[in-house]
């Protein structure tokens, strides 16, 4: 059987993968990349409903998380936002910033996956679809040292001197998500953080699922988590539970069993404006005075919930008043738990951080074996931040090898 030298191969063809390829292919590198799937950076054009929220104009350490969170300092900072944004920009590329520094194609995710491809092209990479990895060994001084692995892919054997993981994490099994990484850095002894699906909605309790008739409503909020973490963005109620940007945010701080803290209004108090309308409207109900400041479904199902009672706002008692204020700024929700990984964008945990190089993404002990992107114990805040977490972790593994 045919054996075929690289000097590198990368496992995975996602933003990571196919950046550092790139990158190493224009360095002088001969470079294969796998994927198991049918074609290149699924969850690229899937990202950002279809228009890739590739970076964020604010990049800090602070948006990560990791058991370690030092770790993502080196790489951020070796490779901006910044630096990506004007790699955008020489493809030219229209991009927009929707909200809160998170930048957008004007067109297309499909836009990112060509440029990535043809930076690829650029450095003759090759890319094999459809592999099947089945082993990788490593090889002692094989040809004096310039062979580090062996890998048997598709009844293919494969020889490289680096071999790059950048495999991803667990979720959106239905684009190819697998354990892969996690498995082979644990044969070779690496630590795994145990995986959880992240940025992902929360469902519903049974007493809660009065709620789903309330699927498709929106509205900004601030939630809290146990820890004191806190969000303001869009929440949407879903025939399974809890969804929206704010929510998503604070999956990655929530715990199993643990409530969250909900505040429908939080740009108003609802006493200050209740007591102004006392003065100027008496005779108004309370159902049109929630109706103008809430969502009026909303309104309606806590009013048949009996959770409040229809009376004119002149009427209304002081208990009444402090009851109204618990529920809407100190709504409690406790989930059942979440979607997993099916709807999550991310996976929290991964190959620990303290077992590699901060500076070069390889394994402290195994020379020439490096992870890249999701498959690390780093998981970014919902914005692009996972985004730039790939091209940072896979530009400094880059330079690390081409030096």
């Amino acid at each position: 059987m045919q054996q075929t030298k690289y000097d590198v191969v990368i496992i995975g063809a996602g933003a990571a993968g196919l950046f550092c390829a790139a990158r190493l292919g224009q360095a002088g590198k001969s470079v294969l990349v796998l994927d198991n799937g049918k074609k290149i950076g699924r969850k690229i054009l899937m990202a950002g409903g279809g228009f890739c929220n590739f970076t964020n104009l604010d990049v800090t350490p602070q948006h990560y998380l990791s058991q370690n969170p030092h770790f993502v300092k080196s790489a951020l900072a070796r490779y901006t936002q910044w630096d990506f944004i004007s790699l955008v920009s020489e493809h030219g590329i229209g991009y927009h910033e929707k909200e809160l520094g998170q930048l957008f194609c004007d067109h297309s995710s499909q836009q990112i996956v060509d440029l990535l491809l043809k930076e690829c092209q650029k450095g003759q990479v090759e890319i094999q679809l459809r592999q099947q990895v089945d082993t990788v060994e490593r090889l002692e001084n094989a040809d004096g040292g310039k062979v580090r692995f062996r890998l048997q892919s598709n009844g293919n054997k494969l020889l490289c001197h680096h071999l790059v993981i950048a495999t991803g994490g667990l979720s959106m099994p239905a684009l190819g998500a697998s354990a892969f990484g996690y498995k082979l850095a644990e044969q070779f002894g690496l630590n795994v953080v145990a995986p959880r699906a992240s940025l992902v909605p929360f469902t519903w309790r049974e007493q809660d699922k009065v709620y789903a008739q309330l699927a498709g409503v929106s509205l900004a909020v601030n939630v809290e988590a146990k820890s004191g973490k806190q969000f303001y963005n869009q929440m949407l109620f879903t025939h399974r539970g809890l969804s929206g940007p704010a929510m998503l945010q604070i999956s990655n701080y929530w715990q199993p069993n643990q409530t969250l803290a909900i505040d429908l209004l939080p740009q108003q108090n609802i006493s200050d404006y209740l007591h102004e309308l006392r003065q100027t409207s008496p005779k108004m109900q309370l159902k049109t005075a929630l109706g103008r400041i809430l969502p009026k479904r909303l309104v309606e199902l806590w009013l048949e919930l009996k959770l409040f009672d229809d009376q004119a706002i002149a009427q209304l008692s002081k208990v009444r008043l402090q009851q109204l204020e618990q529920l809407i700024h100190h709504w409690q929700f406790d989930p059942n738990g979440t979607e997993g990984y099916r709807t999550a964008e991310v996976t929290m945990g991964g190959v620990d951080t303290a077992v590699i190089s901060s500076k070069t993404m390889q394994a402290h002990d195994i020379p020439g074996l490096y992870f890249i992107g999701e498959v690390l114990d780093v998981t970014g805040w919902l914005g692009g931040y996972n985004f730039q977490w790939a091209w940072s972790s896979a530009y400094v593994c880059a330079e690390a090898i081409a030096a």
